[in-house]
Parts: structure tokens; C-alpha cells; sequence
């Protein structure tokens, strides 16, 4: 259900891939002229009371803070599940006061260690990964019904889980490296694979090992 924007082409993306790592370069072209009232639209508003899950890109902070907000007004209504990505350095770094506003609403929050030590940095929590997602999972909540879950990644070493207090690490399954094509979409993956067992209903530990996977 993508809002249709006749003025502006589709985004586009360049992949650098070197030695198995990536680097990405990014032209939003339409996906930066997305406004809140195709969010507020009776089709899009119907979709919205039928989903249970909520999952948003950090990089959605650069082009409409308003409609994130309004996600999060519903979950918080409704006791619905708002995850949200880090996405990259920049985000925590040039965008705070959206990110800020934002994270009352976050049940799940992901990133990676790249993120987590930016945000960490950028916050005054250091860039000890463990003690960032520890932090995060603290900051207040509008919406009391279930503690914040804080997940870091962090290539081929543990995941971190930060819940409640209490960070659990969850080895990453090892690859060996002529197996490693890059790591574009990785944290996608990841993601891709924790949601779909939260859907589900599983536990975390079950979520993160999907992802992992």
C-alpha cells in the first residue's frame, strides 16, 4: 500500500561490496516525499486497526517523524507491539530529537554495534554495547504494558539482548568464511527472521536464533 508519488522517481540504491563488507549510497528521490495524510487514509487506517506488529526503519525518521508518532499513539492505545531500527550511525548521531521523541513508544528497539556505540556516544552512555542497551532499555515508556527489549547485533559475536535489567547473550552460529558472500541485508535478515517468530507468539531466545540463523 505505498503512497504513489507522480513527481519524483523510485529510489534507488548503490551497493559497494569489498573484501565481504558493504557500504551503501542512497537516493530517496519518492521514498523521501512520503506525507502523514496517505497514513491517516481510510485504506491505510483499516490496515493500521488490523495489525498487531509494528516495525519501522530508522531511516523513516528523515522523512516523516509525524506519521512515526502516530504509530506509536496507536500502539500505545491499543497494546500493540512498535519495533524500530537504528538503521545506521547517522541516525542517533543527526537525528536525535525525532529518535528521541520516538523511543517512549518502542517496545523492540534493534541496531547493531556500529549504532549502539554512536547512540551511546552521542548520549553521554559510552560505547560499551552492553551497558548502551542496558541504558536504552531503561529510558521511560508511555506505555507501561511491557518492559522495552533492546537487541544489538554484532557481526559473528554474541547478540545482545537488554531486558528488564539484565543483558543475555546469544552466540551467533558460526559460517565459515568461504560460505560469506557480503554482508548487505544482514541486519534486514535478522530482523526479518525475529519478527517473523514474534509473530508467532515464541520467546525471545527463539526470535534472536531465527534471526541469527
Amino acid at each position: 500500500q505505498y503512497m504513489k508519488q507522480g513527481k519524483a522517481e523510485t529510489g534507488t540504491c548503490a551497493v559497494l561490496v569489498k573484501g565481504g563488507e558493504r557500504s551503501l549510497c542512497a537516493n530517496l528521490a519518492a521514498a523521501n516525499c512520503y506525507d502523514k495524510s496517505h497514513f491517516d487514509s481510510a485504506p491505510i487506517q483499516e490496515l493500521v486497526g488490523a495489525a498487531k506488529i509494528f516495525y519501522i526503519s530508522g531511516f523513516f525518521l528523515t522523512v516523516s517523524p509525524p506519521t512515526i508518532m502516530a504509530v506509536g499513539a496507536h500502539s500505545d492505545e491499543t497494546g500493540k507491539i512498535l519495533c524500530m531500527n537504528l538503521s545506521a550511525p547517522f541516525i542517533p548521531q543527526f537525528f536525535k530529537d525525532p529518535l528521541n521523541a520516538a523511543l517512549p513508544h518502542v517496545d523492540i528497539l534493534f541496531g547493531n554495534e556500529s549504532e549502539a556505540a554512536i547512540y551511546g556516544e552521542s548520549h553521554g552512555m559510552g560505547t560499551d554495547v552492553a551497558t548502551v542497551a542496558l541504558k536504552i532499555a531503561a529510558l521511560p515508556k508511555a506505555s507501561g504494558s511491557r518492559p522495552r527489549v533492546v537487541v544489538f547485533t554484532q557481526g559473528s559475536d554474541a547478540t545482545i539482548v537488554a531486558c528488564g535489567g539484565v543483558v543475555t547473550k546469544y552466540n551467533v552460529p558460526p559460517l565459515p568464511k568461504d560460505m560469506l558472500v557480503d554482508t548487505n541485508g544482514a541486519g534486514d535478515a535478522f530482523v526479518g527472521g525475529f519478527l517473523a517468530k514474534l509473530a508467532c507468539g515464541c520467546d525471545l531466545e527463539a526470535c534472536v536464533s531465527a534471526g541469527n540463523y
